[in-house]
Formats: C-alpha cells, structure tokens, sequence
C-alpha cells in the first residue's frame, strides 16, 4: 500500500479542485441555476440549446479558434528558435536565458495596458511608426482580424520565452556525440537544425502543442483588458469563448446554468482537438530519433 499512500494526495487534490468541479458543472448545466437561491428547474438539454441558438457563441467559437492560431502556431516556431540560439555558446548565457523569462512573469493585466496603448487606434506606438513612413493607421479596435492579431501578440509576448526554455532543456539533454557525427560527416548548422536538433525534440514539441492547444482555447485576461469596455468590442469582434461564458454567468441576466453550458462544451472542444493534435503528432513523432537525411 505505501506506493498508493505516496501518490495519493494528487488524486485527492486533483479529485477537489480538478474533477468535482467538472462534474459538479455538468449538473448545474441541466438545471436553471440561480445566483442567489441556487438550484432550480430541471430543464434538461435547454441551457445547451440556447448557447448553441446564440450568434454570440459561434463568435466567441470563431474569435477564439482565430487568435489561438495566430498564437500558438508562431510562438512554437518563435520558441524553437530562441532556444536554438540560447543553446549556443553565447556570452553571459544565462543573463540571456533568465532575461527571455522576464515577460512570463509580468502579470496579465499589466502586459495587457502595455499593448493596448501600443496597439491604439489613432495615438498608438504601432500606428505612429505606420504613418511615419508613409501607411495608413489600422483600426486595432474596428478590425476584428486586426484585433485579432494584437491580443495574439500578447499571447506571443507572454509565453514564447516560457515555452524557449522548454525546449532548451530539451536540447541540452540531446547527446553532443550526435553532433560531433554529424560535423564530422560534413553537415551544416542548418542541416544539423533541421535533421538532428528538430527531430529530437518531437516529444517536446508534442507536449508544448498540447499544452498551447489547452491554454490558447482558455484565453480571457488579454481580450478582456483589450479596450476599456471588456465586453469583446462593440460586435463581439474579439469576445473568446471564456468571455461569453463569463458574460452569461457575471452579465446583465445572470444564469449560471447556460454558463455552464458553455464551460462544457469548451472542455469538450479542448478534449477534442487535444486528443487530435495528440494523435498528429504522435504519428509525426513515430519515427524518432535523428532524421535519416542528415549526411
């Protein structure tokens, strides 16, 4: 017994804080759920027919899936790249390694403030050096693509050093001798990238996507501090998923059990693409392994 005694206490925490809640939300997305006097009707499948009746929610379904790609799929690239370098003999290596950190660590709300003034309509810093070479401004707030693009880069600017130092431990833990023979066979810096480092890392690389997959679906500080309103733009243009849950759950008619709904069906989206970029790159990652095409 004394293993199970040893890894209890996560299935004990995790059972409190992780699956109780899960289950617990479930029940209260079949009921018609008040703030103050808690459980009421049974209404079945009503709360998931009214979000899925919503323009709101395929907004929020479009908003989301949008800014999550625009996200995740250059900070894992950006990422790669920077431990690359950091790997490097560099001087005052780890000056550099703990500066990439610095941004993970400034709290949201403070990150978003920054952004939003960079990324003003008429007096932003991105505007300002647009028109100062002769383009015209972009509307941040009025664009939903180009809104879009500017929570992505808080995203960006957040995580890409968090997820660098991910794959740097990964590429200090690939034996140096597989460089050395890929040297001494003739092999370029780019050749050994892309044939030996790249390769290597794919069980990094398919944990860092999974984990993007989960917190870019969940996204809510950064679109939520984007103007001063917090409501996803005047039509919904940037309102993610975790918005329109918390709209429906803190707005004007409050229903705790359409909110729940909606927290359903996104774990349910997230279970479902995780589970396939799971499956992608698993299969991408079967080989293992240095590429054979190094020489």
């Amino acid at each position: 017994m004394t293993p199970y005694v040893f890894v209890s206490p996560f299935f004990l925490l995790f059972f409190l804080v992780g699956l109780f809640p899960i289950l617990y939300t479930a029940w209260v997305s079949l009921h018609d759920w008040d703030l103050i006097r808690g459980q009421g009707d049974f209404v079945g499948l009503a709360n998931f027919e009214f979000v899925l009746g919503s323009d709101n929610f395929y907004k929020a379904l479009r908003n989301t899936f949008s800014i999550f790609l625009l996200s995740s799929v250059p900070q894992v690239i950006a990422a790669i790249l920077i431990a690359y370098v950091l790997d490097a003999n560099l001087r005052a290596k780890t000056f550099w390694r703990m500066g990439v950190l610095v941004p993970f660590i400034v709290a949201p709300v403070a990150v978003s403030l920054i952004f939003t003034k960079i990324f003003a309509d008429q007096s932003g810093l991105v505007n300002n050096v647009l028109m100062g070479v002769g383009l015209p401004a972009i509307e941040w707030h009025s664009d939903a693509l180009a809104a879009h693009f500017a929570i992505a880069t808080m995203v960006n600017f957040r995580w890409t050093g968090y997820n660098a130092l991910i794959f740097l431990a990964a590429m200090q833990a690939i034996p140096r001798e597989i460089y050395e023979a890929a040297i001494i066979d003739g092999t370029g810096r780019m050749r050994r990238f892309l044939h030996v480092t790249v390769p290597m890392l794919r069980p990094t690389i398919i944990f860092v996507v999974i984990t993007s997959t989960i917190g870019g679906l969940q996204i809510f500080d950064e679109p939520r501090m984007f103007d001063t309103g917090g409501q996803g733009g005047a039509s919904r243009q940037w309102m993610t998923m975790t918005m329109y849950l918390y709209e429906l759950g803190w707005g004007p008619q409050v229903s705790f059990g359409r909110a729940s709904a909606v927290a359903w069906l996104l774990f349910l989206i997230i279970i479902a693409i995780g589970i396939l970029n799971f499956l992608i790159t698993k299969r991408i990652a079967h080989s293992g392994g240095p590429s054979k095409g190094t020489r």
